[in-house]
């Protein structure tokens, strides 16, 4: 049987207010990707989200970011290797603690927006964020676009990896996703996003922007929580993945 696991990003709010949809989301999906305070977050909401995480049986992650609260975390920064190494090794050891609190495994890392993406192409920043993950605990799982540098590092020092894809953000030739601020990034009809999802799950590939189908490994789906209809898509390609009899599972190390 087929399977796949639904990730979404959470966490992602401060103080009594922590995100609308975050809670209910979690009753679709397989893997929560906290924020660790960097691109958005605090004590009190990932203290949350972990114990949300942990009472629906949710595999927990870090997500650590860049440190731009302001830009949400999506507007490239310059920093070296070694700074990619500290803020991420940081931002899993400030969730880890909520998580053992919590009587609760950490069992996954995802970088967030722009550090996610420049990792996905720069080999050093790649291979920087994964040496972390892997110093702090090597049987951590690293979440990352399929086929980008960061899973090529995370395989070259054994750490186990999980490959990303997304439900409503389209591809460029090269298998990356076409960035966010040119047109026709998002995808906002949910029935092409299922069409795409079920490609992507069953047969390994997607269609460009160009029309050229681009093969690509599916072990982990990406849901954004933070749209208006994100309880609704989550709870509809939850159903129609079952209804192709592919399982919903997180990935354990």
């Amino acid at each position: 049987m087929q399977s796949i696991d639904l990730n979404c990003d959470m966490g992602e709010a401060f103080g009594n207010y922590p995100m609308p949809n975050d809670d209910i989301l979690m009753d679709y999906i397989t893997s929560a990707n906290i924020a660790c305070g960097f691109h958005a977050g605090d004590p009190e909401v990932m203290q949350h989200t972990v114990n949300m995480a942990v009472k629906k049986g949710v595999a927990i992650g870090a997500h650590p970011g860049l440190p731009d609260l302001q830009g949400f975390g999506r507007r490239e920064m310059k920093i070296s290797p070694k700074e990619a190494y500290q803020i991420t090794l940081y931002q899993i050891g400030a969730l880890s603690g909520f998580v053992k609190v919590a009587n609760g495994k950490l069992n996954h890392v995802k970088p967030h927006g722009a550090l996610y993406n420049m990792a996905a192409k720069d080999a050093l920043l790649a291979k920087a964020i994964a040496q972390a993950i892997h110093d702090f605990d090597t049987t951590l799982i690293l979440y990352a676009l399929a086929g980008s540098e960061m899973i090529q590092a995370a395989k070259q020092i054994g750490l186990i990896t999980a490959s990303e894809v997304f439900a409503d953000r389209s591809y460029q030739d090269d298998g990356s996703l076409k960035p966010r601020n040119q047109e026709n990034a998002l995808i906002t009809d949910e029935q092409e996003s299922i069409k795409q999802v079920l490609m992507m799950v069953k047969q390994q590939q997607v269609i460009s922007v160009n029309k050229n189908i681009i093969p690509l490994k599916a072990e982990t789906l990406c849901l954004h929580g933070d749209g208006v209809h994100a309880v609704d898509f989550a709870k509809n390609i939850s159903a129609k993945l079952k209804a192709e009899d592919i399982e919903i599972k997180a990935p354990k190390s």
